[in-house]
C-alpha cells in the first residue's frame, strides 16, 4: 500500500502517544519542590526517549518507498519498546533500569531493520556504519541490562554518545546519504507533533491538578495556566512552523547539512523541555500553585516556570538566527522575554503563585502582540 512521504502517516501519529505517557512519567518527579536531582534525572531520561523519536522520525522521513503497510509494522514495534521505556521510566535509575535498558536495546533493533532496508535500497556498499550505529549500541544497551546501576549508566552514555558522534560525522562526511535527503514537509510536520504532545501534557496536568482541588483559587489558576500553554501552543504554531520549513529549506538549499542537524535534532530537545517544562513548570501552572493558589512557591517550582519560559524562547531565538533571521529582527522580543522570564524565579518567592502566573501570561501577551504588530507591518506595503 502506497503512502504519501511528505505528509505524517496516521501509524506514525499512533506512534507518537506512547511520548505523551513517557512525558507525563517523568513531570512526576518535577511536582512539589524539585531539586538539581529532579530536573537532571528529567533530562538524562528525557533525552533517550528524544533521541528514539527522532532517531525513528529520520528513518521514516528517508525511507519514501516504506510501504503503509510495512510502516505500520515498524512503528507498533517501536511504540512497544517506547511504551515499556515509559513504564521504566520512573525507576530507571533503581530497580527498573533493566527494563529501560532492554527497551532502548529493542528500539535500536526496529533501527536497524529499517536503517538496513534504507540501505539497501540506496547503497551496494558494506553497510558498517549502521551496524555500529543501532547494531553496536543496541548491544550496549542489551549489556547493561545485567549490569549494576553505576556501571549500566555508563553504558548508556556510552551508546548515546556513540550514536549522536557518528550523526554528526556523518552529516559532514557523507550528507547525500542521510541529512541531505530530508523531507522539510515530513520534518516540521512531525517537530510540531511533539510540541503538540508536550504541550498537551500540560493541558492534562492542570485539568487533573484543578479536578483534585475544585474551588475558585484553583479554578484561577489553572485559568492562567491555560493561558500560558495557549501562547505557547499560539507561539509556536502560528509563527514557529512556518518558519521550520522555510528555514529548513534556506539551509538546505546551500548545503547548510550541520544547520539542518541541529535545528531538526538537537535544538528542539531544548525547546521540547522548556514548552514542556516538566509537565506543570513552563508549560503550565507549578501543581503546588493550583491547591495553594495565595501562596509561594517553592524554589524548585520558580525554576521550573521561569526558566522553561526562558528556555522555550531562549531556543526560540537561536533557530531562528541559525535560519538566517536577522539579529534586529530577533532580539528586540527573545531578549526581554528571556530575561523577564529569569527574574520570575526570584519573584516567585516574593509573590503568591496566582500572581507569578498573571505574570507570566502578561510577558507572553506583550511578546505575542509586538511578533503580531510587526507581522503586520512587514505586509503593509508602504507609499
Amino acid at each position: 500500500m502506497a503512502r504519501d512521504p511528505r505528509r505524517v502517516h496516521w501509524m506514525e501519529l499512533f506512534f507518537g502517544l506512547v511520548f505523551v505517557a513517557f512525558v507525563g512519567q517523568l513531570a512526576r518527579g518535577l511536582h512539589g519542590d524539585p531539586g538539581w536531582a529532579e530536573f537532571g534525572t528529567f533530562v538524562l531520561l528525557f533525552f533517550p526517549a528524544w533521541w528514539a523519536w527522532v532517531n525513528i522520525v529520520s528513518v521514516v522521513n528517508l525511507l519514501p518507498g516504506l510501504s503503509s503497510r510495512a510502516l505500520g509494522i515498524a512503528m507498533l514495534a517501536a511504540m512497544a519498546a517506547a511504551s515499556v521505556m515509559a513504564a521504566a521510566a520512573p525507576g530507571a535509575f533503581g530497580e527498573r533500569a533493566w527494563a529501560f535498558s532492554l527497551a532502548n536495546a529493542a528500539i535500536r533493533l526496529v533501527l536497524l531493520i529499517l536503517w538496513l532496508y534504507q540501505h539497501r535500497e540506496n547503497s551496494s556498499e558494506t553497510p558498517w556504519r549502521i551496524w555500529i550505529y543501532n547494531g553496536g549500541t543496541a548491544v550496549l544497551w542489551l549489556i547493561s541490562a545485567s549490569l549494576p546501576l553505576h556501571i549500566a549508566v555508563i553504558l548508556w552514555a556510552a551508546a548515546i554518545v556513540v550514536e549522536v558522534g557518528m550523526v554528526a560525522v556523518s552529516a559532514r562526511l557523507w550528507p547525500d546519504r542521510g541529512i541531505g535527503g530530508i523531507n522539510i514537509e515530513h520534518a516540521s510536520e512531525r517537530l510540531g507533533l511533539f510540541v503538540i504532545i508536550v504541550l498537551g501534557e500540560s493541558i492534562f496536568t492542570i485539568v487533573t491538578e484543578v479536578s483534585n482541588d475544585w474551588g475558585p483559587g484553583a479554578g484561577l489558576v489553572g485559568g492562567l495556566g491555560f493561558l500560558v500553554v495557549a501562547l505557547l501552543g499560539w507561539a509556536f504554531f502560528q509563527y514557529g512552523t512556518g518558519t521550520i520549513a522555510a528555514g529548513l529549506e534556506r539551509l538546505q538549499a546551500r548545503s547548510d547539512f550541520a544547520g539542518i542537524l541541529q535545528t531538526t535534532l538537537f535544538m528542539p530537545f531544548l525547546l521540547v523541555v522548556g514548552a514542556g517544562g516538566g509537565g506543570g513548570g513552563g508549560g503550565g501552572p507549578p501543581p503546588p500553585a493550583i491547591p495553594a493558589p495565595f501562596e509561594h512557591l517553592p524554589l524548585g517550582s520558580g525554576i521550573s516556570l521561569g526558566g522553561g519560559l526562558a528556555l522555550f524562547y531562549a531556543c526560540n531565538a537561536i533557530v531562528s538566527l541559525r535560519y538566517g533571521q536577522p539579529l534586529r529582527a530577533v532580539l528586540p522580543w527573545a531578549v526581554p522575554t528571556v530575561v523577564i522570564a529569569i527574574l520570575l524565579i526570584p519573584v516567585s518567592a516574593a509573590v503568591p503563585g496566582a500572581a507569578v502566573l498573571a505574570l507570566a501570561v502578561i510577558v507572553l501577551l506583550l511578546v505575542t502582540a509586538y511578533v503580531e504588530i510587526q507581522r503586520r507591518r512587514r505586509k503593509t506595503p508602504t507609499g
